[in-house]
């Protein structure tokens, strides 16, 4: 019946015309602390305010982000397959991905290279239906509103779900079988306020579209388990992720372990000398090779998968280091950090600083008795 249910919904929307488009400063008219959260949040960055991002699409002769990072775009066609590049004087490119995008999508399709949302469509002349997760939502002059299952189930896994470059290769996989509640769960979180400024219905609440993410401090707080067992010349670093994906999703990202022997206040031992990827172990990435075997960083170039060390989603693991013979009052200390960008991304994007800059997942510090 749901099947049923589902074609019944593509082929009326596919069968119509594409409605005006709402840019994300029309949304701002009505939703004001919507907006602010939203210009806060990673979905709000695009080719043209994100460094990482444009380094990597000027690099490649298709721009094949498109697709997740700038869906809305008029010309998206034109865009994943070369013949244009991106430009600021379309909004619909500038919009990133915008508010009437996502609130459009009526189905997800699954596909094997990435999978495919399936936009409602109306006939000109009408306003357009936007979709989302609330009872009873209000219209307004500009759009009408209407509770979708979509939201509940499906609605992120048409982008964060998984991406396959032109050679088949995997790049980018947040997961498989949940649905979209587990996301909605931890990124978009209920936060004080109505859905719009009238606030007709006088709800109190909404779901936060800041997407919490890396970037927030708190945030990262929550996504690991760090404990330290030892004996007397070995330390024992116990890691779960407590997410319900894999440790390590984009690409350019890396999250490792620094660990620590201090004993009358100077570090003694640590686990890497220059630079974290000397301990295997503890370094979690994932590394590419091209057709000749050589490794590169743009996946977009990939023939296949080089070195991956990541965490499946819920995975416990056990790191055992052999040290020194430790002593009492000594004090190990293990935190575990996250850099934006790989140090092999920072020399051929040339980024900015900031994209290399340790950012701490967590911190657990013992004396040893």
């Amino acid at each position: 019946m749901r099947f049923i249910y589902y074609v019944f919904i593509l082929f009326i929307f596919i069968s119509n015309i594409d409605a005006k488009y709402l840019t994300n400063k029309s949304c701002k008219e009505c939703h004001e602390q919507i907006y602010d959260e939203y210009q806060h949040s990673w979905h709000s960055k695009t080719y043209f305010n994100d460094q990482l991002h444009k380094s990597v699409a000027d690099r490649v002769k298709v721009y094949d982000c498109a697709k997740c990072h700038m869906p809305a775009a008029s010309n998206i066609e034109d865009l994943e397959s070369g013949k244009t590049k991106p430009n600021p004087i379309h909004q619909t490119q500038k919009d990133a991905v915008s508010c009437f995008y996502c609130h459009q999508i009526a189905f997800v399709k699954k596909a094997h290279k990435s999978n495919i949302n399936i936009l409602s469509k109306q006939a000109i002349g009408y306003k357009p239906t936007l979709f989302g997760s609330l009872e009873n939502p209000d219209n307004s002059d500009k759009h009408s509103s209407v509770k979708s299952p979509i939201y509940d189930k499906f609605v992120c896994i048409g982008c964060h779900s998984h991406k396959r470059n032109s050679n088949g290769v995997l790049i980018f996989e947040a997961f498989d079988k949940l649905d979209s509640r587990g996301c909605i769960k931890c990124h978009m979180p209920y936060t004080s306020g109505g859905v719009e400024k009238f606030n007709r219905r006088g709800r109190v609440h909404h779901r936060s579209h800041r997407f919490r993410g890396i970037d927030d401090e708190d945030f990262r707080k929550t996504g690991l388990d760090l404990k330290i067992e030892y004996n007397k010349n070995q330390i024992i670093i116990i890691l779960k992720n407590k997410m319900p994906h894999p440790l390590i999703i984009q690409p350019a990202r890396i999250k490792y372990l620094q660990l620590q022997i201090i004993r009358n206040n100077k570090i003694i031992w640590q686990n890497y000398k220059k630079s974290e990827i000397e301990d295997k172990q503890g370094s979690f990435y994932i590394s590419f090779l091209g057709k000749n075997n050589k490794k590169v960083i743009i996946p977009a170039y990939a023939y296949k998968r080089g070195w991956v060390n990541n965490l499946k989603a819920k995975e416990e693991r056990k790191l055992i280091y052999d040290t020194i013979s430790l002593q009492k009052k000594d004090k190990i200390v293990a935190k575990m950090f996250v850099k934006l960008a790989k140090d092999e991304c920072m020399r051929v994007l040339n980024l900015n600083k900031e994209f290399n800059k340790p950012l701490l997942l967590k911190k657990v510090e013992m004396e040893v008795k």
